[in-house]
């Protein structure tokens, strides 16, 4: 691959139950701050190292539609959602590599609380060999120098592959990690969930239409 003739495409997987404004603004800032050329959410099937999602995979797809129809940088990617069993991100980037025939230079996006607990991932080392990495912060994490939780192997991949710029991001075509300093905003799926399933507001966490779809459907609406 010719990483300066590449583009830069962030790939956003999560189990986007339900998708909201922390996720959308964080893909926002990365398309400006990164200079992606695209970013592809790709919600999950079956999480490995999560609990089941409550909405399902079709539901789940659908807000994710609703949240992005308006933004021509945003599109959607079912091969999870339409893979049987246990969705592993290794395999989705082999695929997604495949597919660019050399075109696109990856990069994964995922929160500080999946980063630091990468190595519990399937053959979590091969990642490094198919994309670049965008850690963006989490509500009720710190900054990843200040975390004491950090495991060897994975603080030992952190010092390697670290960059300050993003301009190294084109320059190589797989294996860095960027640490993205992205608004912070406290929203999270599972207090949306909560709020749906006590009848509280949820105005202003999520997209109107995405709120609309769970209400219509009555998605969240049990114990969550």
């Amino acid at each position: 691959m010719d990483a300066d003739k590449s583009s830069l495409v962030g790939i956003y997987g999560g189990t986007f139950d339900p998708i909201h404004f922390g996720h959308l603004r964080v893909a926002e800032e990365l398309i400006d701050s990164i200079n992606l050329q695209h970013i592809i959410f790709v919600p999950s099937g079956e999480p490995r190292l999560r609990n089941t999602p409550i909405g399902t995979r079709h539901q789940r797809t659908e807000m994710i539609r609703l949240a992005i129809q308006d933004n021509h940088q945003f599109s959607i990617d079912e091969r999870e959602i339409n893979r049987p069993g246990i969705s592993t991100t290794v395999e989705s980037l082999r695929e997604f590599q495949q597919e660019s025939n050399g075109n696109r230079i990856l990069c994964f996006i995922l929160g500080i609380d999946a980063f630091i607990k990468i190595n519990q991932w399937f053959q979590w080392r091969e990642i490094f060999n198919l994309c670049h990495l965008l850690v963006v912060a989490r509500p009720g994490y710190g900054a990843i120098d200040d975390n004491q939780t950090v495991p060897q192997e994975v603080a030992q991949e952190l010092r390697m592959r670290h960059v300050l710029s993003v301009n190294c991001l084109s320059q190589q075509a797989v294996g860095l990690i960027y640490i993205a300093h992205t608004s912070l905003l406290e929203i999270s799926a599972s207090r949306i969930r909560h709020l749906v399933n006590t009848g509280k507001s949820v105005r202003y966490l999520l997209p109107d239409k995405v709120s609309d779809y769970i209400t219509t459907n009555h998605i969240y609406t049990e114990k969550a």
